[in-house]
């Protein structure tokens, strides 16, 4: 029976395993199997951001205007004495 195959529509995704199994003298089914593991163990236990700006704006409940929170708290710097 054949091995299930991973279709990736994108040149880039291809061309990075291909040089990474080369690399790493590993199959490209090993070299994406254990990035997508990887990237499982990095991501688990993550909020998705969507549902963390949605959560933020309801417990604000208002917007914050980050570049007047970053001019406030610039100062100017008068450089070294020479």
């Amino acid at each position: 029976m054949a091995e299930p195959q991973l279709s990736v529509r994108s040149a880039r995704a291809r061309d990075l395993a291909h040089r990474l199994a080369r690399r790493e003298n590993r199959s490209i089914a090993d070299v994406v199997e254990r990035a997508l593991e990887f990237y499982e163990v990095r991501e688990d236990g993550r909020e998705p951001a969507s549902s963390f700006y949605t959560r933020l704006s309801q417990q604000s409940g208002t917007d914050i205007d980050l570049e007047a929170v970053l001019k406030e708290g610039r100062q100017m710097n008068d450089g070294i004495e020479l």
